[in-house]
């Protein structure tokens, strides 16, 4: 019986950090020196959409290249990346 309890308390924390992704906020600089922040749980994959300049970028960031990734930090769950990222734009 302890060990069917030990199971599924392990099978139960797996599917929570499943769930849980890891977000991260991330800084882009543009050619000509301004800021771009976004959160996201994949920034490699992110900085590449913003490259190509496709519809899954940012507008601001269209015809401002060269990109530069500046900085990456991880920061656990998405609602306090979304804080963090409104924080460092009023700055």
């Amino acid at each position: 019986m302890f060990a069917d309890a030990l199971f599924l308390r392990v099978i139960c924390a797996y599917v929570m950090r499943l769930k849980m992704k890891n977000w991260f906020l991330y800084m882009i600089r543009c050619k000509h020196g301004k800021l771009y922040t976004g959160v996201t749980t994949d920034v490699e994959r992110r900085f590449v959409e913003h490259t190509r300049n496709n519809k899954k970028g940012a507008k601001c960031l269209r015809g401002k290249a060269p990109l530069t990734l500046v900085m990456k930090k991880k920061i656990g769950s998405k609602s306090m990346a979304l804080k963090i990222e409104s924080r460092v734009k009023r700055l």
